[in-house]
């Protein structure tokens, strides 16, 4: 299968999912860049693959389905464009020989999903959303840190190799904070510079590898001794706080809110 991150508004990325000539595409926001890569790439687009309501994931959804046919899979518990098939934890997809499995995700939205392809080649792959990015994690809009860090936590069991394919391009904004919280991180820093020069390249940093967030991004290392003692010491917490996995997370998460 070939990957394709269709970038869209200033930092979205709706992607293309290519299997032969047909493609599947996740969280289209907007149908028009959509359009036009299947009409560049030759695709006949077979899917539409929806992670969570908010409009830049889902303004496209009608004006696709409507020009193409395509059937739509979106989350049970969210307000997708209707018509469409609603998915859940636990269900399962076969869609371009691949099997999709289907994650709740909550935090960022009530009822957020993400799609695990657990036998593409030549390694697994997420479509996550707005769960997590690489260097941090979606704002909690609907959902609670309990549920998020859940959400994340579920994530970061799968397999090491997988690519994270995030919806936006915040990459260094996130890593900027996940330096404030772990400067000595020397993973991080290496990485930040790859992101950097991959920027000034007009690269996307994306897709990123799940056994590397997992070195450098705070939100999966919130039990992390450094990242701990950092959210501590910059948000006050009382001792007890301190050994409450949720209290750490909630506390930076709103240290990331904050962070200019």
């Amino acid at each position: 299968m070939k990957l394709i991150a269709v970038p869209a508004f200033s930092d979205n990325y709706l992607w293309l999912w290519q299997q032969d000539q047909k493609a599947v595409v996740v969280d289209p926001g907007d149908a028009a860049p959509v359009l036009q890569a299947l009409a560049r790439e030759g695709l006949t687009l077979a899917a539409i693959l929806v992670t969570h309501h908010h409009a830049d994931h889902v303004g496209g959804v009608r004006e696709l389905r409507l020009a193409t046919g395509a059937q739509v899979f979106g989350p049970a518990r969210e307000d997708v464009p209707a018509p469409f098939s609603p998915v859940m934890q636990g269900d399962q997809l076969a869609l371009l020989g691949q099997t999709v499995q289907v994650l709740d995700v909550p935090g960022h939205t009530a009822g957020h999903v993400a799609y695990f392809l657990p036998d593409a080649a030549p390694s697994p792959v997420l479509f996550c959303g707005d769960t997590l990015f690489s260097g941090g994690c979606g704002r909690i809009f609907e959902g609670t840190p309990a549920q998020m860090l859940d959400s994340l936590d579920r994530l970061a069991a799968l397999p090491g190799q997988t690519q994270v394919c995030c919806a936006h391009e915040y990459t260094l904004s996130n890593l900027r904070f996940a330096l404030a919280v772990e400067p000595s991180n020397t993973d991080l820093q290496t990485y930040m510079a790859k992101c950097q020069q991959l920027r000034a390249q007009g690269s996307p940093t994306l897709p990123a590898q799940l056994d590397t967030e997992l070195q450098i991004n705070p939100f999966l290392r919130a039990r992390h001794p450094r990242v701990r003692q950092a959210v501590a010491q910059h948000a006050g917490l009382s001792a007890h706080e301190q050994t409450d996995d949720v209290a750490v997370f909630a506390a930076l998460r709103e240290w990331k809110n904050n962070f200019r």
